[in-house]
């Protein structure tokens, strides 16, 4: 990997990070208040509004190439993950990487794996495969297994400052 690309990967997790922290967007509405306070002392002429129109799409356009390089790394490491498990289970591996397949070949898989769903559940039947929700299945929930010891070992995952708590 380039420094470039290091550089901008490292610049783009920290920039999504912040940008999407509580106090930058309440800091973004107190922006626009103040700006739309404004308007009278500068007659709410063309220059104060061409102010606020030129830096939203400033800061609009280049959000989009920041969003969309988190949004590709996060897919991508969450394909890793899903081609992992499918590798190390007793799944098809002709799954993985399915995401590369081009578009007609995918539709045409997802349309074959629609059409076996029915007959797979009907063959599986409800006591093999239970439904997760207990209103459907019929059932209690399960109670929280205690975890495994190599996972008690392991280090809780880092979250951002947005993301939800389990």
């Amino acid at each position: 990997m380039s420094r470039l690309t290091k550089f901008f990967t490292r610049f783009a997790s920290a920039t999504s990070r912040w940008t999407g922290h509580p106090f930058v967007f309440i800091g973004c509405c107190t922006i626009v208040i103040l700006w739309g306070l404004s308007g009278p002392v500068f007659g709410f002429s063309d220059t104060w509004q061409l102010v606020i129109n030129t830096g939203t799409t400033i800061i609009t356009f280049l959000m989009v190439f920041l969003i969309q390089n988190t949004q590709n790394r996060d897919n991508n490491a969450l394909h890793a993950k899903l081609d992992e498990l499918i590798r190390v289970s007793k799944a098809d591996n002709y799954f993985i990487g399915i995401e590369n397949l081009p578009q007609e070949e995918l539709e045409q898989l997802l349309a074959e794996l629609d059409k076996l769903a029915p007959q797979m559940r009907k063959a599986m039947g409800p006591d093999k495969v239970p439904h997760p929700s207990p209103k459907i299945a019929g059932k209690t929930p399960p109670t929280k297994r205690a975890p495994s010891p190599a996972a008690a070992k392991r280090s809780p995952p880092r979250r951002g400052p947005g993301a939800a708590t389990s």
